[in-house]
């Protein structure tokens, strides 16, 4: 008991810190002062009266907000003598596995400097800056000469790492139900099964009503729906970020989702917003990074050659050249297992390798959010808080290496016949659903369906779903996969997830077909 109110303690005091920092506690700071003039405001009972007036202005909703935000976020408590990697990373051999994949990347990244004879950072000429400048809007034009660029890693490379894990202190995994896990990922982590992601996604429940479902026998799909946006439009109403997390776990419908999620990640347009973006956007003008062209190449074979997201390039450009140049995002890395690149531009912080990371997840929230810098603000503070986890390596559950084990343990669980035969081929059901995950199937489903998934990720802060679709896919075609010989015969058979429904999907495989 005592333990529990010392970290209570402790995450309270962690978090009015933070706070401290914020636009938030200046505004809080202004309106309690300017309250001092109201005459409802009494000097015996001061303390009282001002927190009336934070709870009927809005005040106190907004604070609320923030709090519920950081907590979402908030690390496991923890020791308050345990040493700042423990905080980021428990286990040393995640850590050293993650330290020696970021020296790849960065020597990867210094050896194409060396072979191209170009500077990781160059401040651009004053005529090359008014050029970028006149054609920020219209980048997706340009078709510079990327040839010699290559990509610095695939999904397949970071695949590899991740397979090659091992617990030093497990010799060939001692447990014995660590020695029948047959998947390529072997270390000895605690994955949720079927019961527990029941629970934990009980919402989905067949006999809850959800947007995406067509066929609910319940209730009939129109009344549920309309229903569901006259809650939402209330949710709305009252501005509480935790009602609006609970609210998008049945779904979000298409006119409410873009200020639902900003409610979630209690992001608001703010004067200051805004101007902090024209600075990033200021410092991209300015200053020529190496990555600017990995970027540039990655748009280009990624999202321009898209039927859904080409038509966003020009967004793609801006939020991820501004992303690169973001210092705010150094104070993630307080809780990730990654740590910030040593290289930066002389007498600035260039996050070069954020965009190295290929963040893919960008192109759907252009169907969302057309302001430039309210679009930034979501994809910033989705990637911080959700998305660098599927690019780094850790322990953590929401990480890239529990996911992988998470959807290995449920295949061979329960569709063991399915994962051996896939196995005994040489098609091991991981090297096919890697690259969905590590990209929340950004670029897989056709939008809609992405969007109904990303509701559920925000709703139940968590990446776990992810593992459980790549799982559910397995399952819906798993009569096509047992006649398969081949790894390539297997990926041709998964080759086009754009017409599966991804609610009835998960829906069946967590709550229909597996006992």
């Amino acid at each position: 008991m005592l333990q529990e109110e010392s970290d209570l303690s402790l995450i309270i005091a962690q978090i009015v810190q933070k706070l401290k920092g914020s636009s938030l506690y200046a505004q809080l700071e202004r309106q309690a002062w300017a309250s001092l003039q109201r005459p409802e405001i009494k000097l015996e009972s001061l303390k009282e009266d001002i927190k009336e007036f934070f709870k009927t202005s809005g005040w106190e909703k907004k604070l609320q907000n923030a709090v519920y935000c950081e907590l979402s976020v908030f690390p496991l408590p923890h020791h308050p003598a345990a040493p700042p990697e423990h905080l980021k990373e428990p286990l040393v051999y995640m850590r050293k596995a993650q330290g020696s994949w970021e020296k790849r990347i960065l020597k990867s990244l210094n050896s194409m400097c060396t072979e191209l004879s170009i500077p990781l950072a160059r401040k651009r000429p004053v005529g090359e800056q008014k050029e970028l400048l006149s054609k920020w809007n219209e980048m997706g034009t340009d078709e510079p000469d990327l040839s010699l660029f290559r990509p610095v890693y695939a999904p397949k490379d970071f695949l590899e790492v991740l397979v090659n894990l091992r617990n030093p202190n497990y010799e060939n995994g001692d447990s014995p139900s660590f020695r029948t896990h047959l998947g390529l990922i072997q270390v000895p982590l605690k994955v949720k099964d079927i019961p527990e992601l029941k629970e934990l996604f009980i919402e989905l429940g067949l006999t809850t009503g959800q947007l995406g479902i067509d066929d609910s026998t319940q209730v009939p799909p129109e009344l549920f729906e309309n229903e569901h946006v006259r809650i939402g439009q209330k949710v709305l109403a009252e501005q509480d970020s935790a009602a609006a997390q609970q609210y998008v776990r049945q779904g979000s419908p298409t006119a409410l989702r873009a200020e639902l999620w900003a409610l979630i990640l209690n992001i608001s347009s703010q004067p200051e917003d805004i101007l902090y973006y024209e600075q990033l956007k200021t410092n991209v003008i300015q200053h020529d990074l190496l990555v600017d062209s990995l970027i540039y190449k990655d748009v280009k074979l990624t999202a321009s050659n898209d039927d859904y997201y080409f038509v966003f390039e020009d967004y793609l450009y801006q939020v991820l050249l501004c992303f690169s140049r973001d210092t705010s995002v150094l104070g993630h890395f307080a809780y990730n297992s990654a740590s910030p690149p040593k290289s930066y531009i002389r007498g600035k912080l260039g996050l070069e390798e954020y965009a190295v990371f290929y963040p893919p997840n960008v192109a759907p929230l252009c169907f969302l959010y057309h302001e430039p810098s309210k679009l930034y603000q979501i994809f910033r503070e989705i990637y911080v808080r959700f998305f660098f986890r599927l690019h780094s390596i850790s322990s953590h559950p929401s990480g890239i290496v529990s996911l992988c084990l998470l959807f290995e343990t449920l295949l061979q669980t329960y569709l063991p016949q399915l994962f051996y035969h896939l196995r005994e081929i040489g098609a091991q059901p991981l090297r096919i659903s890697f690259k969905w995950m590590v990209r929340a199937f950004s670029g897989y489903l056709a939008t809609d369906q992405l969007l109904l998934l990303w509701d559920r990720i925000l709703g139940y802060n968590s990446l776990e779903i992810l593992a459980v679709l790549a799982a559910a896919v397995f399952a819906f075609r798993a009569v096509n996969l047992m006649e398969v010989t081949s790894l390539a015969a297997a990926e041709a058979v998964l080759a086009d997830l754009s017409t599966l429904k991804v609610m009835p999907l998960l829906q069946i495989f967590l709550f229909a077909t597996v006992t």
